[in-house]
């Protein structure tokens, strides 16, 4: 479609307009009455109605003046607000990742498998917190560029996804102070007596700390139950119970949330998966990702 008129013409039509007039609308643009009025009849002609009538002592519009300012005026609008848009997009970071992060996924070790990503010049980081299946449909859906999770995703055919193993780590078992000693007394039978903190069963390690606990011969003193691994050990750490987490952020828990490993869980481990719609990873953070620390 061609444009038989400048948006100098529609510019000055606006003008016109605003002010009602030729004679302000010259002032305003510090331009001849003559050369104004000669732009206006311009974009009549090439647009084939008339925009102006006189009014008065000045102009009012036509009813295809009226549809024509009501385009101008959105059309000014937004040239207006250009050159904002223009320093915002020039300052902006340069590659976006959009993360969904299962709601069972230690944050902790969340924070250290994105360490491959996190010094990359201008990064822009999303990151969502969901359930683990509706992470899966989000991904599907192409809303993220990718999902950690504690588990692979599940095979179906109807659910293009893709997993990649970033690894896993060894459980343990932590103590606030308050219960420190009495955990370790005996451990780990002194679970079965100490107040015990553990994940639900949505969480894909709950089910290994069961079987561990059944071979241990051991009826933990359960006290408390969280889907959200950072409210475990924030409760945890306040004094509530004796709780396990991935040695993987162990220096970490020690340092930020003041509790001390009281002893291993033997054969238990917490896997990290990340999940991508596509078999072969097109992203250049989710390759960096999937590369590892130093890779």
């Amino acid at each position: 479609m061609s444009i038989l008129f400048s948006y100098r013409h529609l510019y000055y039509f606006w003008v016109v307009a605003k002010e009602g007039g030729m004679v302000r609308a010259a002032e305003r643009l510090g331009m001849a009455v003559q050369t104004v009025s000669t732009q206006v009849r311009e974009l009549e002609r090439s647009l084939g109605h008339a925009l102006l009538k006189p009014s008065g002592r000045g102009l009012a519009l036509t009813e295809a003046g009226l549809a024509a300012m009501r385009q101008a005026e959105q059309i000014f609008q937004l040239g207006e607000q250009l050159p904002a848009a223009l320093r915002d997009a020039a300052g902006s970071p340069a590659v976006r990742l959009t993360l969904g992060v299962s709601d069972a996924l230690p944050k902790l070790a969340v924070r250290l498998l994105m360490q491959p990503v996190m010094q990359t010049p201008g990064l822009r980081l999303l990151c969502h917190e969901d359930k683990f299946d509706d992470l899966l449909g989000e991904l599907a859906l192409h809303r993220l560029d990718v999902v950690l999770a504690d588990r692979p995703a599940p095979s179906n055919p109807n659910l293009k996804v893709y997993s990649h193993s970033l690894g896993s780590s060894t459980l343990a078992w932590y103590a606030p102070p308050a219960w420190r000693d009495a955990a370790r007394q005996d451990f780990p039978r002194s679970l079965a007596s100490v107040p015990v903190l553990l994940p639900t069963a949505h969480a894909d390690v709950r089910t290994a700390l069961d079987q561990w606990f059944d071979r241990q011969g051991i009826r933990p003193h359960i006290v408390g139950e969280f889907e959200d691994s950072a409210l475990l050990k924030t409760f945890g750490s306040s004094g509530m119970g004796v709780f396990p987490a991935p040695e993987l952020v162990h220096d970490e828990l020690a340092s930020r949330y003041g509790v001390e490993r009281v002893g291993s869980c033997e054969g238990v481990a917490e896997h990290f998966f990340a999940i991508a719609a596509h078999k072969k990873v097109l992203h250049p953070l989710v390759q960096k990702l999937l590369a590892g620390p130093g890779k």
